[in-house]
């Protein structure tokens, strides 16, 4: 079945550059650092040498935790009980289904990621589709070459989602549940409603998605320089092939949704001090670099399943052969009868 292949071949491809996953997660660490410190800043300050800062210390003080949340200002108040343990994750599923807004520091914060992910995406895909080490020169350099399309695609995934979040989802869920739950008097139905609509919601969301993520796949394995075409491509890709590619969204999404599971069984809640704040932290991590290799497996998978598909010497055109070149040209290189390994 070509979806199991795709992402068995996919998984292969993450492990066989165990440097991306790595220096991805070092990257989202050595970003987090600095918000992470501004947070802890805040509390010391608020602490000072109290009482207070003693049974701190000791143990979480909810009392002075909620009096803290009224006096936080920019990124410390993002310091709430929903960041500890599996509540995280949880919370930020259902920030995103009820379109709550960050805060202006974090939303920062989400603006930088988004950005060095754009420039690390290329390469990322480009390591992916040649399956092979292509050294630190030669990932930056794909990085550079498709930095600044991707921004381009950026801007385009931003007006499709703002279209989304703004539009549809305020005719879904201030409109049309307002209207079929107006008579409604038994409260399950309106929550089955509810999480009907929640459905609806997702879909668009993922269909949405999985479109920019081929149209990324596309650009780099066919280099493409016209995003508005990728875009299309894209789209043409997932419509024609949508019972795999949607089988395969769906596979990648029950693989995160194990590490979910996996992550509420393991993850603690209020720990305290000494060697439990230490493992804590450490599973906390853990479920981060599990996280990040999930997003590299749906990558590594979808660039798997669009060559098997469609990438082929018989289906394209080989590029002039100047550094860098598309994959799909070393691709077609390396098929050629003259060619050894």
């Amino acid at each position: 079945m070509i979806i199991a292949r795709a992402l068995r071949d996919g998984v292969g491809r993450v492990h066989a550059a165990p440097s991306v996953v790595f220096g991805v997660y070092l990257l989202t660490l050595l970003l987090a650092l600095p918000f992470a410190s501004a947070v802890r800043s805040a509390i010391g300050d608020d602490l000072g040498h109290s009482l207070t800062a003693a049974r701190a210390a000791d143990g979480v003080d909810y009392e002075w935790w909620q009096a803290f949340e009224q006096r936080a200002s920019g990124l410390a108040t993002t310091f709430t009980p929903s960041i500890i343990g599996f509540a995280a994750p949880l919370g930020n599923l259902s920030d995103l289904a009820d379109r709550v807004a960050l805060p202006v520091a974090v939303a920062g914060a989400v603006g930088a990621y988004l950005a060095i992910w754009a420039f690390l995406v290329g390469g990322v895909l480009d390591r992916y589709a040649r399956q092979r080490p292509t050294r630190p020169s030669g990932f930056f350099s794909a990085c550079g070459v498709f930095f600044f399309r991707f921004l381009r695609l950026g801007l385009l995934a931003l007006v499709a989602y703002a279209l989304i979040f703004g539009v549809v989802h305020g005719w879904l869920f201030d409109g049309l549940y307002e209207r079929v739950t107006r008579n409604v008097t038994v409260e399950r139905s309106a929550f089955f409603v509810r999480l009907g609509l929640y459905a609806v919601f997702g879909l668009l969301v993922a269909a949405v998605n999985l479109v920019f993520d081929y149209a990324k796949v596309r650009a780099v394995v066919e280099d493409r320089r016209s995003m508005i075409g990728a875009l299309r491509a894209g789209a043409r890709f997932v419509w024609r092939h949508r019972v795999d590619t949607i089988g395969l969204y769906v596979a990648v999404g029950a693989l995160f949704a194990l590490v979910l599971a996996a992550y509420a069984a393991v993850a603690p809640g209020v720990w305290g001090p000494g060697w439990s704040t230490a493992r804590g932290l450490a599973i906390a991590q853990l479920y981060v670099l599990a996280r990040l290799w999930v997003k590299l497996v749906f990558y590594a998978s979808e660039t798997s399943l669009f060559q098997q598909r469609l990438a082929h010497a018989g289906y394209t055109a080989a590029p002039t052969p100047t550094w860098p070149e598309s994959a799909a040209a070393e691709t077609i290189g390396n098929a050629s009868p003259g060619r050894r390994v």
